[in-house]
């Protein structure tokens, strides 16, 4: 079901609400509306959805193709995953990237995704700049210009990305290419999204013609429209852009290939580079999205893996400990779709032991139904992530979107949920033995290369010659499109007046013993998000003790001296809630986010987890294993390798310079005397500020504050206190990593604190340099020259210190290439004054940003959490807007010069030395190389 796959169906139905562990539910309940909307058809085949919401600032523009990677031309898997790239590309009357112009210029952004049945286009925009936006939307679907520079270079960053996303990254194989293809044996599913680099070459300037031609028309596609808008202006300007739009008088192809039943089970053993750990995948063939018994299979996912109260999570990964991971997706398409189960497995732990236990916890499904309590709890989980989906107008025109394209009907979302309500227990046994058998699976085992066996072979997975595929028949008569002159182009229309945002206004006031709490009020929708924020984290660290701050932050979930570590999961996740905790540079942290109706239970248990944590010490194992699992697997990601690599260069010794997960060696060596005491500086009422945000007044807020903490007492005189910074000189770094599918790239260097006067200076250069699609590095790294998916940049300022960093990843040959980009990038910034109007649009993306994070409950609590832990006041949040907008040319290039010149920056390039270090040597000298091996993350000469 969709639901859940994307997180952003949402609908109305009312489901009871679990309130103990093992007890049945009580009959609460919460209503959520259903999402209204207007539905109207063009002369031309054009489907138009408007939703309207005159309580945000913004307006969501999607338009959606039925057409994905399952239309793919013969011998052209990722075709259009490829044509999804060109389509931001020039059009008759717009140059190209200027969609990023008229999105990101102005404080909104834009995106599209390929899914395996539909490509969607979607922005988020000021509202008032609505017009421009149909204007462009409708532009390239009648005349979009395809020509062999944009398309020969659109295609060079589409096989970066699948480096980056599959070859690269550890696991990147099996779920992008292996799962699908021994998933299908027939319906071309069976191919991944992204394709293959022989597949990319394959395709020609003539065949994207064709397939925009083909499948780019008004009658195959819908236009979404939510947000603050005018519905009779909408309408009007519907008209005005789509309505002249040609439907083509060609039938559209379909896929109508049946995929066979599985009646025999299959399995297939591969060995691949830089696996860290062994990984096991499991599918079952489901029925198509749109099947009565999707609502059952949903449910049942929700109870096998959604939570640490899950069936997965309670035996795999906590009580036996097979995994550091396991996990299960409901894959639901327009045809058969999958069940997936999956876990990446602890280090020491057979993939025949994983494999055994997923299909065990599958067959618990066929063998006795649920219990009344996990079936309650998993409806109240899909509902309270049903409400987080209609926070901003953005989710509920994809909710719409979606529904629409895979089901068929607007109103899907809403009549999927309230099957959801309906569901029982005997239903999802019934599924389960319908759908999960043994004989209808289809199981990867997905070993690390170093466990293949002297002289064994290993299985291949590859697309059946049985799948079934077409040719792409190229109507007649396909129109050339050329750009117009330039004194002929029709340019876009001028936006109107602004909206202005509703920015939340936080209420203080601070508890007898010390404790602050905000309370940011909105009561549009029934959510409440808890976040209590500390001082402390990883800057308090000891030497040698890397990572305590976080364990001991994590541990505050996994057991009080009341609760054990499942009855706190059960309890909250049966409210439909969920809680999380974690330790940052500068500070620790423990939330929750429920239905506004069960807030106050919730905060009984968010008080208890924060106050009475028990650390016994077999979840300290447990945890220390998963870290340490968790910690092996980012060492085999190069980009990952490369951040941690970076840090500690900029950073030195500091704490700061330490990975805030720790290392192998630190973690092993932490005691739960080291524990406690990182607990001890953290958690105390006059260094803790309770934020709640949401639907919850500040007088309500007070008395569940005071119900809950007003008895908490400091038991301890030691303090959290950050410690300066001395940064060791910049260093030049490569890590080889041979079997690396791409190099990671970092040129970081020490900047300042939050605090800092030049912050919002410095925050817009930091985004004119790197931040978002239109920055400098990505225009020169990715745009110019294709060398890799994205490039940018980003500020981040502590309570004490700050650093500054560049970030890429890009094929192996290029990576010196790359860094001379980047400090070229980097120099430019202070050798001349930004200019104006370049200024503008990088401020707007600040600000745009800024409005986006404020949508949501989490938010909120996540900004105003992070003023709280960095020491800036809470006006901020009023200030933010008029602080960035007042940075003016001078002051960023002030800023640049001292903050952002490359001389004092570490460089670090973590992939396989051999193909770039001669180069790179040649421009630094200095260079020095650490092989993978010998990398050392505890100290900071790093060896």
């Amino acid at each position: 079901m969709r639901l859940l796959r994307s997180a952003l169906l949402l609908t109305a139905a009312s489901f009871p609400v679990a309130v103990g562990a093992q007890t049945a539910p009580a009959p609460t309940q919460v209503s959520v509306k259903p999402i209204a909307y207007t539905e109207r058809t063009l002369p031309n085949g054009l489907r138009v959805y408007a939703i309207r919401d005159t309580g945000t600032p913004n307006v969501s523009v999607q338009v959606w193709y039925d057409v994905g990677s399952k239309d793919d031309p013969k011998g052209k898997s990722g075709f259009a995953h490829m044509f999804e790239h060109l389509m931001f590309k020039s059009t008759r009357n717009l140059v190209s990237e200027q969609m990023d112009r008229l999105t990101e210029d102005v404080g909104g952004y834009n995106n599209a995704s390929t899914n395996d049945d539909y490509t969607n286009y979607y922005e988020v925009i000021p509202a008032n700049h609505l017009q421009r936006l149909l204007f462009a939307e409708a532009d390239r679907m009648a005349s979009l210009v395809v020509e062999p520079k944009s398309f020969g270079s659109e295609r060079d960053v589409v096989k970066e990305e699948l480096r980056q996303s599959t070859l690269s990254r550890p696991y990147g194989k099996l779920f992008s290419l292996y799962y699908p293809a021994l998933a299908y044996t027939t319906h071309p599913y069976a191919r991944g999204t992204i394709g293959s680099l022989e597949n990319l070459e394959a395709a020609g300037i003539d065949d994207v013609r064709a397939f925009h031609a083909t499948y780019y028309r008004p009658d195959n596609a819908i236009l979404v429209v939510s947000g603050n808008f005018d519905p009779a202006q909408l309408n009007g300007w519907v008209d005005q852009y789509f309505a002249g739009i040609k439907k083509p008088s060609a039938a559209i192809p379909r896929v109508t290939v049946p995929e066979p039943a599985r009646t025999q089970a299959v399995t297939r053993t591969v060995y691949e580079p830089n696996t860290p750990l062994p990984a096991v995948l499991v599918s079952y063939h489901v029925p198509a999205d749109r099947d009565a018994d999707i609502a059952a299979l949903t449910v049942l996912k929700a109870v096998l893996a959604t939570g640490e109260s899950s069936r997965l999570y309670e035996s795999v990964v906590y009580r036996d400990q097979l995994a550091q991971s396991a996990e299960a997706f409901l894959d639901t398409k327009q045809a058969t779709g999958n069940m997936v189960v999956y876990a990446i497995l602890a280090g020491g732990k057979t993939v025949e032991a994983g494999e055994a236990a997923l299909k065990r916890e599958v067959a618990r499904f066929r063998d006795a139904p649920v219990t009344t309590a996990e079936l309650a709890e998993a409806k109240n989980e899909i509902l309270t992530q049903s409400i987080q989906s209609r926070e901003t107008a953005e989710g509920k025109a994809s909710t719409l979107a979606s529904a629409v394209l895979v089901d068929g009907d607007p109103q899907a979302a809403d009549k999927q949920l309230a099957a959801i309500a309906r569901v029982t227990a005997a239903d999802i046994q019934r599924v389960a033995r319908k759908y999960l058998g043994d004989t209808q699976s289809a199981t990867i085992r997905y070993m690390p290369l170093s466990a293949k066996p002297a002289g064994g072979v290993a299985d291949t997975i590859t697309v059946a010659p049985t799948v079934q595929v077409a040719d792409l028949k190229a109507p007649a008569n396909i129109e050339i499109v050329t750009p117009a002159p330039e004194g002929q182009r029709v340019q876009p229309p001028a936006p109107s007046a602004p909206v202005s945002p509703t920015i939340p206004q936080p209420v203080e006031t601070r508890l007898a013993n010390g404790m602050r709490l905000v309370t940011a009020e909105r009561h549009d929708l029934p959510i409440v998000t808890a976040y209590l924020v500390t001082a402390g984290g990883a800057a308090t660290d000891p030497a040698n003790r890397a990572g305590v701050s976080s364990l001991s932050a994590d541990l505050l979930t996994k057991g009080t001296k009341t609760r054990s570590a499942t009855q706190i999961a059960r309890a909250v996740e049966g409210l439909g809630g969920s809680i999380g905790s974690s330790a940052g540079s500068d500070g620790a942290a423990v939330d929750v986010t429920v239905k506004s109706d069960q807030l106050a239970p919730a905060m009984a248990i968010l008080a208890d987890v924060a106050i009475n944590p028990a650390f016994a010490p077999e979840e300290i194992e447990r945890a220390r294993t998963q870290q340490v699992d968790a910690v092996t697997l980012a060492l085999k990601d190069p980009a990952q390798v490369a951040g941690l690599v970076a840090d500690r260069a900029v950073l030195g010794a500091s704490p700061y310079g330490a990975p805030n997960g720790g290392t192998p060696l630190s973690l092993k060596a932490i005691t739960r005397a080291d524990i406690t005491a990182a607990y001890a500086r953290s958690f105390q009422p006059g260094q803790a500020t309770l934020i709640m945000v949401g639907d919850v007044t500040a007088a309500r807020a007070k008395a569940l504050a005071e119900a809950q903490f007003g008895s908490w007492k400091s038991t301890s005189t030691a303090t959290a206190s950050a410690p300066q910074v001395t940064y060791p000189k910049p260093r030049v770094i490569v890590v080889d990593m041979p079997e690396a599918g791409q190099a990671g790239v970092v040129v970081a260097r020490p900047a300042i604190a939050r605090s800092d006067a030049r912050y919002y200076p410095l925050a817009v250069g930091n985004t004119v340099l790197g931040g978002g699609f239109s920055s400098r590095l990505n225009q020169e790294i990715r745009i110019k020259r294709g060398l890799a998916y994205g490039a940018g940049s980003g500020l981040d300022a502590g309570k004490t210190q700050g650093t500054v960093a560049a970030r890429t990843q890009t094929k192996n040959p290029t990576a010196a290439e790359v860094v001379t980009l980047i400090a070229a990038e980097m120099t430019r910034m202070g050798a001349s004054p930004v200019p104006a109007a370049e200024l503008d649009t990088r401020k707007a993306v600040l600000v745009g940003n800024f409005g986006r994070g404020i949508e949501t409950t989490s938010g909120v609590a996540g900004i105003l959490g992070a003023y709280v832990q960095n020491g800036v006041p809470l006006g901020e949040l009023q200030r933010y807007t008029g602080a960035v907008g007042a940075v003016d040319p001078a002051a960023v290039q002030a800023a640049a010069v001292a903050l952002l010149d490359p001389k004092a920056a570490s460089i670090v390039v973590v992939g396989d030395a051999k193909q770039f270090i001669e180069p790179l040597r040649k421009a630094y000298p200095n260079v020095e190389v650490i092989p993978e091996a010998a990398l050392k993350l505890d100290t900071a000469t790093l060896r």
